[in-house]
């Protein structure tokens, strides 16, 4: 496997987590939410469950964007290693 092969191939590790993440969170929280996640002007969390869910919502933002970050890096280093070739 080429290194563009193996970075495409951590990209898209990265997506499949990150939608299954989000998946499971929207799944969860289907049961719960009173307002939909779309509503701009929805008042602020007032219970422990609202704020736990936001706490999840916001770690798993975290966890992507740290995946999506790797996964770029390591595209970066196949495309410069290719460019020195």
């Amino acid at each position: 496997m080429d290194a563009a092969s193996a970075a495409k191939d951590r990209v898209d590790r990265a997506l499949a987590l990150l939608e299954r993440r989000l998946l499971e969170l929207k799944s969860r929280a289907a049961g719960t939410s009173r307002v939909p996640d779309d509503d701009l002007f929805a008042p602020e969390p007032s219970t422990e469950t609202d704020r736990a869910r936001i706490h999840e919502l916001e770690a798993a933002g975290r966890d992507a964007a740290e995946a999506l970050s790797h996964a770029a890096d390591a595209i970066r280093d196949s495309l410069a290693e290719q460019e020195s070739r």
